[in-house]
């Protein structure tokens, strides 16, 4: 019985997010534009913009580097990872905020589960929230101030063992 009512709910979570019009992450409405991003069966096909590396804190060494895109205007951080359907281990997407302030991110319309990893002005990581549950509009805060936010495939702090403290260093292309 349970199985069935989790099943449903489910279910109508994942519809209600396919009719939906992708919005802000931080819940205002913005114009979102089939821009430069490419769709595919997959979703909007990534499109490598920098490279980002995670610093560990005790040794000053580099602890794993991926391939990222960039999300610096309201448009780009509105859309976010919305409507992707999968992305590689190697891979992630870096939002850039011009002040740093308490953030907080939501899944609405993100089919895939992600770590969200808040880092302040001085590109340290503040907080992490991990496993976020794909199509939840849950408030997923930052709980301190952050300039960037960091969002990989679920896991992926825990496998590389990234932790609070820890830092990045990223370059645009």
């Amino acid at each position: 019985m349970k199985y069935s009512i989790v099943l449903v709910v489910m279910s109508s979570l994942y519809m209600g997010a396919c009719n939906n019009n992708p919005s802000s992450r931080q819940g205002s409405n913005a114009a979102t534009s089939e821009s430069a991003a490419t769709v595919t069966d997959k979703g909007p096909a990534f499109k490598k913009e920098g490279v980002l590396s995670f610093i560990g804190k005790e040794k000053g060494d580099t602890i794993r580097t991926i391939d990222i895109e960039i999300a610096e205007t309201d448009e780009e951080r509105a859309r976010g990872l919305m409507d992707r359907k999968s992305m590689a281990d190697s891979q992630g997407m870096l939002f850039i905020f011009s002040e740093p302030e308490e953030q907080s991110f939501w899944m609405k319309n993100t089919y895939i589960s992600l770590d969200i990893m808040y880092v302040d002005e001085k590109m340290e990581i503040v907080s992490i929230q991990k496993y976020a549950t794909p199509l939840s509009e849950e408030s997923l805060p930052s709980f301190k101030k952050a300039q960037y936010v960091v969002e990989v495939n679920a896991g992926f702090s825990d496998r590389n063992k990234i932790k609070y403290g820890d830092k990045i260093a990223f370059t645009k292309q």
